[in-house]
């Protein structure tokens, strides 16, 4: 299953400090089915996924501020004026989803890659030929003079 809204905003609540079928009403499902709803959410393994990433960031930054270091993770409150550079920083986030993560790395693919048939049709005239050149086509060399 998908990392819908409502388990994010569940994980959202969980990590707030709300109990299980708090979290679970605050996400939006019914007063009556919450401690359910929680039960089956907490067995979710994109819920389990999210919650160990969010304790995986915590941990990486109590070990770096113990080891006197800054910890510098990419702040996506801020606003960005270049939409690559909000990217690349919502990418290389570990606390964020993964498939957010996966679908910036794609949208950023363009930026930093070219694809291989987007050379103009005169550069790939001039590279077959080049190659046609190489072959048994190839013009011999110029006899040496000693």
């Amino acid at each position: 299953m998908a990392f819908t809204d409502k388990k994010r905003k569940f994980v959202a609540a969980l990590q707030s400090g709300l109990s299980g079928a708090k979290a679970a009403v605050a996400a939006g499902y019914s007063e009556k089915g919450a401690a359910q709803a929680a039960s089956r959410l907490m067995k979710d393994k994109d819920v389990q996924d999210a919650l160990k990433r969010k304790e995986l960031v915590e941990q990486a930054k109590a070990e770096a501020k113990a080891a006197g270091k800054e910890v510098s993770l990419p702040d996506l409150g801020k606003m960005f004026s270049d939409p690559k550079a909000f990217l690349m920083a919502l990418m290389n986030d570990p606390g964020e989803d993964m498939k957010l993560r996966v679908d910036a790395a794609k949208a950023l693919m363009p930026f930093t890659h070219e694809r291989k048939g987007e050379a103009s049709k005169k550069t790939a005239k001039e590279e077959a030929a080049h190659k046609a050149m190489q072959g048994r086509f190839a013009v011999p060399a110029a006899p040496r003079m000693q």
